[in-house]
């Protein structure tokens, strides 16, 4: 079994439609093991229940916003190490500052390839194959 398939991925979004595509764009690049949360507090308790190994978060979702579950997945010890990465579909500099001072470990731009996502996670997890 390779890697890939053996990481955790956490895909938080509030959008079924952009939880589908990112499902998809995963498991083209060899990624078997995918959760979906539909907030950020649904993510939080599947985090604590089942950790997994990468979050991929949307950064604009009611309740709570990528950078605040980036917060609390930063101050609840047990997680406190595990990458993060948010989606955006504009990328503001206030906000990714402020995620890089929370321990942001990068970021894609909505809409995104297959490849650009694949490229935004190796630079996060090193190379995919």
């Amino acid at each position: 079994m390779s890697l890939l398939a053996q990481l955790r991925i956490l895909v938080v979004d509030d959008t079924t439609t952009s939880r589908l595509l990112l499902r998809d764009a995963l498991e083209s690049l060899g990624f078997r093991q995918i959760q979906v949360a539909a907030d950020g507090e649904q993510a939080l308790k599947m985090m604590m229940t089942t950790p997994s190994h990468l979050i991929i978060s949307d950064m604009n979702m009611p309740k709570m916003n990528g950078l605040q579950l980036l917060h609390a997945i930063r101050t609840y010890k047990p997680t406190s190490r595990t990458p993060f990465m948010i989606l955006t579909g504009s990328p503001d500099r206030a906000v990714l500052d402020e995620g890089r001072k929370l321990g942001l470990n990068n970021y894609l731009t909505k809409p995104f390839s297959p490849d650009q996502l694949r490229r935004a996670l190796e630079a996060i997890v090193g190379p995919l194959h």
